[in-house]
Order: C-alpha cells, then structure tokens, then sequence
C-alpha cells in the first residue's frame, strides 16, 4: 500500500495499517515536541470524556441520542493523544499495538480487501465483557502516565498496557477501529489544517450567473435617524430595513454581515441568495431543499445563537479562534444542507472575518462590505474610500 493522504482515508475500505495514521495525524500536532504536560492531561480528559458518555448511554439508553457516534469521537481524541505522547517518547504506535497483543487474545487470519496486501490478522481480546471493568482500567492505566509524566523507567510497558486496554473497552463498546481512525483524521484536518482553496466545495459554480451567488460583490450597509439598517446592492435595496428587536440595542440590527460572511468564504448563505433573488431554480431538488425557507430559518437560527455567545467574548475581539465546542454545534445545526461539507477550519475563518467586519460595521454605524468568492475573503471599507 503506497502512503495515504488525509483525503483518501475517508474513502478507505478493509484494513488501516497504523503507522499510516501516525504519519498522516503528525501534521495536525501544533504542540512543541517538547510538550509532555498538555498531551498527557487531553489524553486523560479524553478517556474521561468515553467515560461519561458510556455513562449517559448505561442511564438513558435510546434517549441518549448520538451515543455511538459520541464515544467514536472520544475513542478518537484520546488515540490522537496517545499518538502525540509516543511520538514525545520516540516509540511508534504500531509497535505498542503490537506488542499487546498477548496470548490470551484470540487471532484470526482473514483475507483482505486490498489489492497489494490480501492476508490480514485480525485480533480479537478474549473473555472480556465487563465495559465498567474496562474502562476503570483504561483511567488507571492513564492515570499511571500522569503520575510519572512519561518519565517512568517502565513507560513501554504502560503504554502496551494502555494499547491493550484500549482496544478491549473499544471491542466491548461494540467500536470499528477503522471507523474510528477515519472519523478522527477528518475531525483533525477539518478543524486543525488550514485547507487549499481549490479543494474547498464551490456550491453553486455548474449553475447559471443568475442562479450563482455573485463571485465578488460590495454591500453598502448604512444607518438612518430611525436607527433602522439598510442594504444597498448594486445601487439597488435589498432586504427589509432592520432594528436589534431588543430591549437593549446590541448591533444585531447589522447582522446580515454574517450572512454576506458565509456567502463569500463558505460559498453559502441561502439568507442572501434569497435576498438578491438568485436562487437555484433551474434544479428543482437545490431550489427546494437547499434554497428553501427551511434553510433560511436555519442559517438565521445559527446566526442568532452564534450572536448571543458572542455577547459573552466581546464579539470575539483579540480572539484567533473558535471554540471547537463551538463549531461542533455548528456542524450539528448544518447537518444535511450542502455546507456541512466545509471544514470546520473554514467555518473558523468565517466567523473570525465576519465579526471583524461586524465590529468596524457597529463601530461606524455602517460601511461598505466587500466579499471575494474567490479569494474566499470579507472586508470593511468606510464609505466615502
């Protein structure tokens, strides 16, 4: 099997040699080498995270909605920990997996779905079924690595014991290994990698001009005596004139900021498509799934929560980031419109350059916004420049 990009380990099939993984997940490790401490404490967070959600399940069985998917994540997060600590100590994972393999563990040799290599073993921990038992002594082996911070004369030996554990709690959960290993490496790159412009979706570029938001395009947003805000497109208004509808004004009167935000860096915003009348309509199935009113409301619902967490951080002045928390919910609210496939990284773009225009936007009590499709860019310009 030649080397395997982050893009391709989505569409993989069968077997997912771990060495593969660790040498496609080193890129999105920004800690210094030298970082034991952080690596150490997300790894027992993670394993404290599996806990709590098979917590959940064991307490509210079906009402837990998303347990698998959940504890897929957390098993995840915490082998991307445990990769980023072999690597601090200059051990492979494919070597500690390895070696935990013991003799009470039972293998199977199965045939293959890849071409250039058709044997595979597959292996499998015998008499384990206690999840409880499992997991308390995933935390202690954890717990053990805190102790010591990596620096145990005996750290191998932990390590394999985590390797054994870890697969034995994933077996009992009822967990596909390779499910997890893909779910993890498109959560790192999509929220960690900086993504190259031409791989990003462009939604709407086989549509006619008409029907395609516009590539470059500048919003005149401006203020009047009434405290109403306007749009000005082409010389043309669009949209309704709007107030905060708050008892306290905050500046949501300038909202649609974000919607022009998500046009120009996401290549969506079915508010604005709606607004300037450029709706898919030449295909039935995008004009009303993906143009509807239902996305409307949901594209305006995200945007009036995302505000009110905003409150709370200044509109996120002097911040670089987003909490990934944060963009997790964003990915849950999008679910099954087109722009769920933009990587949560974009997703940060666009909220950081969104609010940096909204802030001089609420600042001046308008200007002129610039959006650049291409580019995939939002700028302020005060009028008059």
């Amino acid at each position: 099997m030649g080397k395997i990009t982050p893009a391709e380990f989505e569409k993989l099939v069968g077997a997912i040699p771990l060495h593969e993984y660790e040498r496609v997940i080193k890129e999105t490790d920004k800690f210094l080498i030298a970082d034991i401490n952080p690596i150490l404490l997300g790894l027992f967070g993670e394993v404290g995270s599996i806990m709590s959600a098979s917590k959940k399940y064991r307490r509210e069985k079906k009402a837990y909605i998303g347990y698998k998917e959940s504890v897929e994540e957390e098993f995840g997060d915490a082998l991307w920990y445990f990769t980023a600590l072999c690597r601090r100590l200059d051990v492979r994972i494919a070597d500690i997996f390895e070696a935990s393999l013991s003799n009470d563990c039972t293998k199977i040799i199965s045939a293959n779905d890849q071409e250039n290599s058709p044997i595979s073993q597959i292996t499998t921990s015998a008499n384990v079924d206690d999840l409880d038992e499992s997991l308390l002594e995933l935390g202690y082996i954890v717990a053990q690595l805190l102790k010591t911070r990596g620096a145990s004369p005996d750290v191998r030996e932990i390590l394999v014991g985590f390797a054994r554990i870890y697969i034995q709690s994933m077996q009992v959960t009822g967990l596909s290994f390779a499910k997890v290993i893909k779910r993890n490496v498109q959560k790192a790159f999509g929220r960690f990698s900086v993504p190259a412009i031409d791989s990003l979706p462009d939604f709407d570029a086989g549509f006619p001009v008409e029907e395609q938001l516009p590539r470059h395009f500048e919003i005149h947003i401006t203020q009047r005596a009434t405290g109403q805000s306007y749009l000005r497109w082409n010389d043309v208004y669009i949209g309704s004139p709007l107030t905060d509808n708050i008892q306290d004004p905050d500046g949501y009167r300038f909202h649609d900021v974000f919607h022009l935000a998500h046009a120009a860096i996401l290549h969506w915003s079915p508010t604005f498509r709606s607004l300037i009348k450029q709706k898919r309509k030449s295909n039935k199935i995008y004009d009303e799934a993906q143009d509807s009113g239902r996305a409307i409301v949901v594209e305006e619902g995200l945007t009036a929560w995302l505000y009110s967490y905003s409150k709370g951080l200044e509109y996120f002045d002097g911040h670089d980031s987003v909490s990934f928390d944060v963009l997790k919910i964003i990915q849950k609210f999008v679910h099954g419109y087109e722009v769920e496939m933009c990587p949560l990284k974009l997703w940060e773009d666009a909220i950081l350059q969104g609010y940096s225009v909204f802030r001089k936007i609420r600042e001046n009590d308008g200007g002129i916004v610039v959006g650049d499709r291409e580019k995939r860019t939002l700028t302020y310009r005060s009028i008059g420049n």
